[in-house]
């Protein structure tokens, strides 16, 4: 029995070491997109000329999208810039008009409507629950906050005094992590496998 147990976990650890890391827990998101608090101190939403791919605007300013944009780059090897950039080249009515309609990989990535889109493409969408249990670590989440105005976050492991997942995000005031999670109308909400 023993003999056997150890070629089955031999198999199994082979397995493993195939197949590679999993990020199942969105912990790996929490923790890159947490590396910008305190880091990222100003909201700027300025149009900069980036390099393409792998392009980003100083880390010490950025807005809301710029904190997804860093979390997934640093955690999952994703370049938005470069995903979005090529998928809206090829399925541009997938996708807001803005600009005058062209594809910009100096600015598309850094658009909220445009995340929401290419991660809905992906299979990523979440119900927009009401419940906090619905949101775990690592989900990325948008929001309307009104007059046309759009934001989008990462759901923290932390909660807050009475349960509801903080989030880490850039309003206003730089990269911050806050319970904001239902102060606004949640009308995105995205998992990544």
């Amino acid at each position: 029995m023993h003999s056997r147990f150890r070629r089955w976990l031999a198999s199994w650890t082979l397995i493993a070491l195939v197949a590679g890391p999993t990020f199942a827990d969105g912990r790996d998101i929490v923790d890159a997109a947490r590396r910008q608090v305190g880091v990222t101190l100003v909201y700027d939403g300025a149009y900069r000329r980036i390099a393409y791919p792998g392009g980003d605007v100083p880390v010490d300013r950025g807005v809301c999208t710029d904190v997804v944009i860093r979390a997934l780059r640093a955690a999952r090897q994703l370049d938005l810039q470069r995903a979005i950039h090529e998928d809206m080249l090829a399925h541009r009515d997938a996708y807001p008009r803005r600009g005058g309609g062209r594809a910009d990989a100096n600015i598309d990535h850094r658009r909220v409507p445009n995340q929401m889109a290419w991660f809905a493409r992906q299979g990523w969408s979440q119900p927009a629950a009401a419940d906090a249990a619905a949101y775990l670590p690592g989900d990325i989440v948008a929001w309307d906050l009104g007059g046309g105005l759009k934001h989008v976050g990462i759901v923290s492991a932390a909660r807050s005094a009475s349960g509801v997942p903080l989030v880490i995000h850039n309003i206003g005031a730089g990269a911050r992590e806050d319970d904001i999670l239902f102060r606004f109308k949640v009308i995105g909400h995205f998992r990544l496998p």
